[in-house]
């Protein structure tokens, strides 16, 4: 298969709620979204770079560059054999991995639909529902948090992560188990601690949490291996994880007892197969980690999260809790039980409104094969 044509958007909504973590707080999204063409076939990827470099070193406009300047004119044109294959052609490039990803998936979903069937099946999955937990940012108050996860619990959502931040993590932790005896918790500290808060981590443990995300440096994982050897609290890590081999040492070393997928982080879903699969043969289980996705990402972690090892409920959640204005036909919603459906139709299984991306987009790009 050839890519004929691919069309770039920049799409800008604003949040329903202010959404902060121990490194930014957001009011809107903007993401680049590509939509991808082959003999009438068409494919959607969203990129998901927040739009200050504080998670990553990627931003819409490095997302942007990178497609414009390099990836795009590597593919168009390319001869494919399957979704894996962008993959491979991509891989002399370093970093840039949420551009690599924007246009990696969709072509995946473009293979999918060339072959009448979901990309759940395309990928290897064997769920037809997924386990949804919820991310709620920091609040200016305990009271008001609480509030928060009382109204997100009867959602039905499986379990809650809390972003934590100094000045905003014991206290927290207290506050909920004590409210909450039996709620299946977990914090994310998005790197904002050394092994100087040893004591604090060791409260921490005093109330239970599932698991507390990336407490120390994004780029660190010895120093994770140390922090858990003294603490009975899982660690999941996430923001240190880029490839399978990345996920390998850091299980050899202790580093970790869980690891949060995102295809975004890690270049595309071929790489987040070969993350889960690593995992898996390690029995160390995978969740499906969210950054605030419209609703092409947001379908695309949801196919992704139907693969056998994502035992732990991630981070996706219903479609209407992030964005008034919806770029699908077919909003995702969360069940009583905690779960949610995963589309049966072809490639990611929802309508894309294209007159509406069309409509809302503040840049556009084409581009078509030689």
């Amino acid at each position: 298969m050839r890519l004929e044509r691919v069309e770039l958007f920049v799409v800008r909504l604003p949040l329903k709620r202010a959404y902060e973590t121990s490194g930014s707080r957001e009011t809107h999204q903007t993401h680049v979204l590509a939509r991808v063409e082959s003999e009438g076939a068409v494919g959607w990827g969203e990129s998901v770079a927040p739009e200050q470099p504080w998670y990553s070193g990627e931003t819409p406009k490095t997302v942007w560059y990178a497609l414009d300047e390099v990836i795009l004119p590597q593919l168009l044109g390319a001869d494919l054999a399957g979704p894996a294959d962008t993959d491979a052609k991509l891989g002399w490039i370093r970093e840039h991995r949420m551009a690599k990803a924007t246009i990696e998936m969709a072509i995946w979903d473009l293979f999918a639909k060339r072959a009448g069937a979901s990309l759940s099946t395309l990928l290897g999955g064997t769920r037809d529902r997924i386990l949804c937990g919820v991310a709620i940012g920091i609040h200016p108050s305990v009271e008001s948090l609480i509030e928060t996860i009382e109204r997100e619990l009867k959602g039905g959502y499986q379990r809650v992560k809390l972003k934590i931040k100094p000045g905003a993590d014991g206290h927290v932790a207290e506050a909920v188990r004590n409210r909450f005896p039996d709620l299946a918790f977990m914090l994310d500290a998005n790197s904002a601690y050394t092994l100087a808060d040893l004591p604090l981590f060791r409260r921490i443990d005093a109330y239970h949490p599932t698991m507390i995300e990336q407490p120390l440096g994004h780029d660190d994982i010895v120093d994770h291996a140390t922090l858990q050897k003294a603490i009975a609290t899982p660690i999941c890590l996430d923001e240190s994880i880029h490839t399978s081999e990345d996920a390998r040492k850091a299980i050899e070393i202790g580093a970790t007892k869980v690891i949060n997928i995102k295809a975004g982080r890690v270049g595309g879903l071929a790489s987040a197969k070969r993350v889960h699969d690593v995992c898996a043969s390690r029995d160390i289980p995978v969740w499906c980690g969210g950054m605030l996705e419209m609703g092409i990402g947001r379908a695309h972690n949801v196919h992704l999260a139907s693969l056998p090892n994502f035992r732990v409920p991630g981070d996706v959640s219903a479609s209407a809790r992030y964005f008034a204005t919806e770029i699908i036909g077919e909003p995702f919603t969360v069940e009583k039980d905690g779960t949610m459906k995963v589309p049966t139709k072809p490639g990611i299984g929802v309508t894309v409104l294209e007159d509406v991306i069309r409509n809302i987009a503040t840049e556009r790009k084409e581009f078509r094969a030689p």
